[in-house]
């Protein structure tokens, strides 16, 4: 007899408040981790963005110390480098005495997020002095609402 309430005991399951707390606890934890990885996929799109301007970076760069301006017109073929877009963006780049490479972020992409419009700019500059031996890029967000996306952009891709 002992035996047969013991085995009916064990077949039992879960009382109701047992699976409220587990449902909380998800809760609560959902609650936390979904803003992050928001922010995580931003950051990861710009810094896709800010990886595919590196090479339009160099080949600007190259330009400006062998010829004293940058390339001329909107792409680099006078610098030898054809400007291909990405997923998150299409480029353009302007010449003369400041470097100017924009990054358009394409509105067929996925949504970067809350106050970041799909057809959002980030303009890298570079304006080196007479002397200088090293070209910085600055990298500026051009129209984000987003906070986080704007200081992601003026400070990390900035390299500070």
């Amino acid at each position: 007899m002992k035996s047969m309430k013991m085995i009916k005991r064990a077949q039992r399951g879960f009382t109701l408040i047992e699976l409220m707390i587990v449902v909380a606890i998800i809760g609560i934890l959902a609650a936390v981790a979904i803003p992050q990885y928001q922010d995580y996929t931003l950051r990861a799109k710009l810094a896709n963005v800010a990886s595919a301007v590196a090479p339009l970076e160099l080949a600007a760069a190259e330009f400006y110390q062998a010829n004293g301006v940058f390339p001329a017109g909107t792409d680099l073929t006078s610098a030898g480098v054809k400007v291909i877009g990405t997923k998150e963006a299409t480029f353009a780049v302007a010449g003369g005495a400041t470097g100017v490479i924009t990054a358009t972020l394409n509105g067929t992409s996925a949504p970067l997020g809350t106050g970041v419009p799909t057809t959002a700019t980030i303009t890298f500059t570079a304006a080196p002095s007479a002397g200088d031996t090293v070209l910085k890029w600055a990298a500026v967000p051009g129209s984000f609402t987003n906070t986080a996306a704007s200081n992601y952009v003026t400070t990390k891709l900035n390299g500070s």
